[in-house]
């Protein structure tokens, strides 16, 4: 048939390209770039994407991933920040000004080792994995801060103040372990995966750039990709739910939060693949607990933008470079802008085709 070659690269292609691309993932992001606690969540969007449900090759892989991030937030999420930095009285009833704002960027470097068994788990092939990160984040805040002190006695006194001040961290983020499980059945792929935030990394509340979250974290989800060899259509998305522990440091506690991550792709041949991705996220409950001056505070984000992924041999091993981005839209109490990912994945390569034998001539 003239697609066999092509739909057996492609089969090959889905063996080892889903390390790539299911694995480039993030979760300790710069403290400043999304949101819950002043803008901040353990989940980063765009954590899954294309051909997340798919099966892997048994054996290590290990990704590596340049992140940047350029976000801004209006009077909300500054001042919410201004909260948690204690620069705000206890006494003081704010208004918001418009001209109060955050800007945030950050770079950083993640290494993702995975290993996948080939002993199947519960029917299907189990995986685990651990996100690490190093990078460099900035952030600055300025503008006037306005309302009224209240007194000890219930009399009231005009308050206004200008800031402008930043920060700049470098260091190590949050150490983030995932397990995932995945199911194949002809073009139709399932996964399930639970991760979680070991809050490591660098992180002080009285900063406002920080790498790590500052408190604990639970995600988890399931996912489903549809992959069709002969016509090189892919699609995913992977719906998940982070519950928040408390951050001991401001005793605020992030809601429930909602999140779901899709990638759309063409496979041009079996070596190049063209597309999109997205997200949404939105937080479900309401922050709460001791230190919650800001109430609700409940937020979300919706992003869109291209991809394109290359394979490629690395001696023995197969090599995946892929390149997304996204720009943001539709943020309420969260920083929005851009971000981009830039993937490089090392995975065994997927096994060649059984020798052909020839059949025995006998003469009689």
């Amino acid at each position: 048939m003239a697609h066999e070659p092509f739909n057996r690269g492609l089969n090959a292609l889905l063996k080892y390209a889903g390390a790539g691309l299911s694995i480039a993932m993030l979760a300790s992001l710069p403290g400043v770039a999304h949101a819950d606690e002043g803008g901040v969540s353990f989940w980063v969007p765009g954590f899954f994407g294309s051909l997340a449900a798919t099966p892997l090759q048994p054996g290590w892989s290990v990704a590596n991933i340049y992140y940047h991030t350029s976000v801004s937030a209006g009077a909300d999420v500054a001042r919410a920040r201004e909260f948690t930095l204690n620069r705000v009285p206890a006494n003081l009833t704010v208004n918001a000004n418009l001209n109060l704002k955050i800007n945030a960027t950050g770079d950083l470097g993640f290494v993702i080792p995975t290993y996948v068994f080939a002993t199947p788990v519960l029917g299907g092939q189990a995986s685990v994995s651990l996100l690490g990160a190093y990078g460099v984040v900035g952030t600055s805040l300025a503008g006037t801060l306005s309302g009224v002190l209240t007194g000890p006695f219930g009399g009231t006194v005009p308050f206004a103040r200008s800031d402008t001040f930043s920060d700049t961290t470098w260091g190590f983020g949050d150490l983030a372990p995932v397990f995932q499980l995945r199911w194949n059945a002809g073009v139709h792929n399932y996964m399930t995966y639970i991760m979680g935030d070991i809050p490591v990394g660098a992180y002080e509340s009285t900063r406002l750039s920080n790498i790590g979250i500052g408190h604990a974290a639970i995600d988890a989800g399931g996912g489903y990709t549809y992959f069709n060899p002969q016509t090189g259509h892919e699609f995913s998305g992977v719906l998940g739910f982070t519950y928040n522990f408390i951050n001991n440091s401001t005793q605020y506690k992030n809601g429930v939060d909602m999140h779901f991550d899709w990638g759309a792709s063409q496979f041009l041949s079996k070596q190049v693949m063209v597309g999109l991705v997205g997200y949404v996220y939105k937080e479900l409950g309401c922050d709460s607990g001791s230190g919650d001056r800001v109430g609700c505070f409940q937020s979300q984000v919706v992003g869109v933008g291209p991809q394109i992924g290359f394979l490629f041999p690395v001696g023995d091993m197969q090599g995946y470079l892929n390149f997304k981005a996204y720009g943001e839209f539709a943020a309420e109490n969260r920083p929005s802008g851009w971000n981009t990912w830039v993937t490089f994945s090392i995975s065994p390569p997927a096994p060649g085709a059984p020798p052909t034998t020839k059949p025995v001539v006998r003469k009689y």
